[in-house]
This record gives structure tokens, sequence and C-alpha cells, in this order.
């Protein structure tokens, strides 16, 4: 069955998030990402769902992100952990790549993941790194003068986005952050004020570093967006607003801290190798051009 963000009810969404879920304790990581749950849950227009089921529940899943003139086409997709091995996968890809140039990510790089993107002549163009490391304690860092660290207030979402947005200029996904894609984020039960902060020099943001909390059995921090202003490169800040929020993160009594860093990014996977993150698990995109 094949449905647009609009024409989801919300019982098709708790059956995704719970596929979702089912995936994600199996594998060890979500098969899909924040970006398609939010989408999910707010039924955005203009996004395909592919929901495969069979008399009783729901198989697989594939969500399907139209591309414009200058990007492809991207989609994330799950077969349930006990559906797995009888096609499943392959009937959901072979609906997905009629829609060319497309990209795909497979979460955890799984094997059977590969070896689908060889068989519809896929290839790897893009690996996002999954970093950890224990929690312990951080030293106040040093911050550099002139530039003050406070925490996010209402008011602050266009200063925000405009950081980000140079930031990350070069970043399919994160680059193109909305309002409403912030909003939708400020407003999730796990958003903290106190966990987002903020640089400032003269008034003006020149950076930050917004920290998350995965609840759960073994609760884990994240740090979840860190970035500089390009402006104010070179003096020390990436590190620094790094050290804020682990020891933020620290104070909370969690034991360990993850991050996602695309890995072009050269830069922030040196800055985080140097904090002490070591590899956890890589999510792979393939295309089909």
């Amino acid at each position: 069955m094949t449905l647009q963000g609009a024409d989801l009810s919300d019982a098709d969404v708790a059956e995704v998030a719970a596929l979702v879920a089912d995936c994600a304790t199996a594998d060890g990581t979500a098969p899909v990402s924040e970006h398609v749950l939010l989408a999910l849950r707010h039924k955005t227009n203009g996004l395909t769902h592919l929901l495969l089921r069979d008399d009783e529940r729901l198989l697989g899943y594939a969500f399907v992100e139209r591309g414009d003139h200058d990007t492809s086409a991207s989609s994330e997709l799950c077969v349930h952990p006990a559906h797995r091995g009888r096609g499943f996968g392959g009937r959901l890809v072979s609906e997905v790549v009629a829609a060319t140039p497309i990209r795909i990510w497979a979460h955890g790089d799984h094997p059977s993941a590969g070896a689908l993107a060889q068989h519809y002549g896929l290839s790897a163009v893009r690996n996002l790194f999954r970093l950890r490391k224990r929690l312990s304690t951080v030293a106040a860092p040093k911050v550099p003068e002139g530039v003050t660290i406070r925490t996010f207030m209402e008011g602050d979402e266009d200063k925000w986005l405009a950081v980000n947005a140079r930031a990350f200029s070069w970043h399919p996904e994160q680059g193109r952050m909305t309002r409403k894609d912030l909003d939708e984020r400020l407003a999730e039960p796990w958003f903290d004020a106190e966990g987002l902060f903020l640089a400032e020099r003269d008034g003006e943001v020149i950076g930050f570093h917004w920290t998350k909390v995965h609840e759960g059995a073994s609760p884990i921090g994240e740090v979840y967006v860190l970035a500089v202003d390009p402006d104010a490169q070179g003096i020390g800040l990436g590190r620094v607003l790094t050290d804020v929020g682990l020891r933020h993160l620290a104070r909370l009594g969690l034991a360990n801290v993850m991050l996602y860093v695309d890995g072009e990014n050269t830069a922030a996977l040196r800055l985080y190798e140097r904090s002490g993150f070591t590899r956890w698990s890589t999510d792979v995109q393939y295309e089909r051009a």
C-alpha cells in the first residue's frame, strides 16, 4: 500500500513505529532516521510511505522523499526481523528504485543491505559514522576571550537557524533545516532548553552545542548537533562547546555519550577522536544514478 503523508492514519503511524522499534531492538540501531519518524508523526505532505502487509500484520516499510532539480530522491526502509529472508526487502527496494536517481540509507550497514544494493546496481556513496565514549569528569573549558556561552531561550530560533545554515551549507540534510523542522524538534518530549548551549560574541550567536538524552533501560547522551559559524573558526570554539555539552550530560548522571558524524567531515572526526570518541557503527548510503 502506497500512502502520501496526509493519507496516513494514526493506526498506520503506530504500526510503523512498532515495526521500527522491533527492528531497532533486533539490530541494535534504528532502521530509519529521526527525520523519517517526525515525517510520520506529523504526516508531512509530499512524502511517500510504502507499507508492505499480509492479512494480519505490517511486514515492511519504506519512506521515499522526492528529490529536486539538483538532489536525488532518498529512501530508508526496513523489514520486520521475524519476516526477513523471504524477499520482502527486495520487493520494497524494487518499488523504491523506480524513482531514479535515488539514494537509499542502510542504517548499521547490515550485510543483507549490501547484498540487496549490489543486486539492484546501487553503489555506496556516503558513510555516516556513529561514535561513542564513556563520560568522565570533564574539566571546565577555557572560553575564548570575548565569547560567552548561555542556554537557549525562546526567540533564539532564527539565530540558531542562521548559524546552522552557514555551518552546514555543505550538508544535504542538516543544512536544509527550516523553521518548521526546528519547531518540530523543539516540541519533542526529549527537548530540554538547558541542554542547548549557544556561544555569543558581540551579541551574535557564533556556535552551538545541542545535546540530547535517549531514555530507556540504558540511557545515553548524544551530541545531537554541534556547529561553529565559519567566521568564528580557528579560536578553539568547537572543542569548548563540545566540553560544555559533555559536562552537562555528565552532571545528569549519564555513563555514555554518542554522536553521528558524516564520513566526509574530517575536521569534526579529528575533533571527536581527540575528545576520546571511538567508532561504534556505520550507516551507508547507496545510490543508483
